[in-house]
């Protein structure tokens, strides 16, 4: 992409009313544009690392046997009806409508009952187990506080996976490599370090549920971390008795805010059994199917790895998220020559794959600078007089800032280290 075709700008400041550091950074940056509290638009640059989160979740639930789906966002009334969860009084978070029939229907928030319920056309044998399957789906939920930019929306974009077992030993089974895969996901996004295992609420279906919280000073929950073995307790079960359970000691243990950016939750075969999801076993015996539910918001994880990896300077983004991995820059100063071979390193890197934004706008160093930070990718390549007397391209990494003058002839071999 030439940035001077790029339809969206950069601005200096962002809009007053937006008070989250991701919201300002990315509206700043051109990344995303907002429409109203809490909602969104994913602008190019935006659209691009959304889907660059995706494509790593995708993989990672590909790799554990995850088939991925898409299902409707309108919901029926009468489905949540049978679990009771379309009274605004049990889930409050509802956006709802009516039809010109006057049927009221819902707006999708969660998903564990149409594709439950669609699961009784495909499931009635232990021989139909298991089965895991996933969506990316817009959804929508009526929040009262849409004051933490994308990290908290009203629309955004979740990844929720759902696996049906035989039992509790298979769901354990599935669990367990989603709880993996979870922890390889934030690793390739740049936020493993920082991001753990927290035991949490399981509500009426299990004692515990599973949430993964990555450290933040704007996070909205408090842990309990005990950093030595990488797990943490989320503060509204913290107990001596789930202490003593999990072999934690309360002196271990560090106080901390953190921001939710996935959890997975065990229903046990109480909805299927809500529902009439039921097989025959092996002995011909007709038992509820064992439900699982796996969360991640990936515009939520997009907004926290702008909140914990930025700068004073912008957004910076790990390599696997970027919109681009090579942001070239031409500092011409109407040199033909200079504008002439960032043109050819351009169409010398399309040509070996290699995708870059190519700033060849007619502004200053200073201002092309400027944007460079702001808007994040992992390595700058700059063109001008002085590289080319040297023969030469200057590769600025943006995590470290650190500044190498590297050779034509070993371009690529650097970038695709």
């Amino acid at each position: 992409m030439r940035q001077s075709k790029l339809f969206t700008k950069t601005r200096r400041e962002a809009p007053k009313d937006e008070v989250a550091k991701n919201a300002q950074l990315l509206i700043r940056a051109g990344f995303i544009h907002k429409e109203m509290a809490g909602v969104y638009a994913y602008l190019p640059l935006g659209l691009r690392v959304l889907e660059n989160i995706k494509k790593i979740v995708r993989e990672e639930m590909n790799k554990i046997g995850g088939q991925e789906m898409i299902m409707t966002s309108l919901q029926r009334k009468e489905l949540w009806e049978q679990t009771d969860r379309w009274d605004d009084e049990k889930v409050d978070v509802w956006f709802k409508s009516s039809l010109k029939s006057g049927a009221e229907v819902g707006f999708g928030w969660s998903h564990e009952e149409p594709i439950t319920d669609m699961m009784k056309n495909y499931i009635s044998s232990y021989r139909d187990l298991p089965v895991f399957a996933y969506q990316f789906q817009t959804k929508l939920r009526n929040e009262l506080r849409a004051k933490s930019g994308i990290m908290r929306g009203r629309e955004f974009v979740m990844k929720d996976m759902y696996s049906y077992t035989t039992d509790e030993a298979a769901h354990k089974a599935i669990y367990d490599a989603t709880t993996a895969a979870y922890l390889r996901i934030f690793e390739r996004t740049g936020l493993g370090d920082r991001t753990f295992l927290t035991f949490a609420s399981g509500g009426a279906f299990t004692q515990f549920s599973h949430e993964f919280q990555t450290l933040s000073d704007v996070g909205e929950d408090v842990i309990y971390l005990d950093r030595s073995k990488k797990i943490a307790v989320n503060k509204e079960v913290l107990t001596d008795e789930v202490l003593a359970q999990l072999d934690l000691k309360r002196e271990d243990l560090e106080e901390i805010s953190a921001i939710e950016v996935g959890n997975i939750f065990s229903f046990g075969g109480t909805k299927s059994e809500q529902l009439g999801l039921l097989f025959k076993d092996e002995k011909g015996e007709t038992r509820p199917v064992t439900l699982g539910s796996y969360g991640i918001g990936i515009t939520r994880l997009m907004g926290t790895i702008v909140e914990v990896l930025s700068d004073d300077k912008g957004i910076v983004w790990p390599a696997e998220v970027a919109p681009y991995p090579v942001h070239l820059i031409s500092i011409h100063n109407g040199n033909a020559d200079v504008i002439a071979e960032a043109d050819r390193l351009y169409e010398l890197l399309l040509e070996h794959n290699i995708e870059v934004l190519y700033d060849d706008r007619d502004a200053r160093a200073g201002e092309k600078f400027a944007d460079a930070d702001l808007i994040g990718i992992p390595k700058r390549m700059i063109v001008s007089e002085k590289t080319m007397s040297s023969a030469s391209v200057e590769i600025v990494e943006r995590a470290s800032g650190t500044t190498a003058m590297i050779p034509e002839s070993g371009i690529m071999e650097h970038l695709k280290k």
